[in-house]
């Protein structure tokens, strides 16, 4: 039991101690194709807030992983059509929706920079310009960011992807 324990103390802590360092996760793009104002932007669609960020592409273009992680769901929603969550350091989800393809697999491994899709329009994105919508939970909730913007309870657990791309990519 003591071991289980170590164990699982051990996991935690580590997720913890590896670092993010982000990169854009759409190939080739840079910090101009998307919109540095969107995230938390109300009114959005039928969710009432823009919980990440859409970095606009040509469709097919890859859809790469912004840090490694492990696949955990590929497949479709109803709001992010053909999306993707990859679980990577810092207990982070990092949620890839409106693609037109996915290549990942469920379980898989991801390197940074490993393609995940192909940049579409699906889901309720369908009459848009194709795009990537790209957001990052955390699984360990961030009380101290509950304001009072609309459904702001719910920055407990959506970090801002603008902010931290601009930290972690030099252009």
């Amino acid at each position: 039991m003591e071991f289980l324990l170590y164990t699982l103390l051990h996991i935690i802590l580590s997720g913890f101690a590896t670092p993010e360092n982000l990169i854009i996760p759409v190939d080739g793009a840079t910090t101009a194709d998307w919109n540095h104002e969107t995230f938390w932007y109300y009114p959005w669609g039928t969710k009432g807030v823009h919980d990440g960020i859409d970095i606009f592409a040509e469709r097919g273009t890859p859809v790469v992983a912004a840090t490694p992680g492990i696949v955990l769901f590929t497949g479709r929603m109803d709001l992010g059509g053909r999306a993707a969550f990859v679980a990577g350091p810092q207990w982070r989800l990092h949620y890839y929706a409106h693609m037109d393809t996915i290549e990942a697999i469920v379980g898989e491994f991801l390197q940074q920079g490993d393609t995940i899709g192909r940049v579409g329009n699906s889901g309720s994105a369908r009459n848009a310009p194709t795009h990537l919508h790209y957001s990052i939970l955390t699984m360990i909730p961030y009380p101290f960011r509950w304001d009072d913007a609309p459904r702001g309870w719910m920055k407990m657990i959506f970090l801002n992807p603008h902010e931290r791309l601009m930290r972690d990519v030099e252009e």
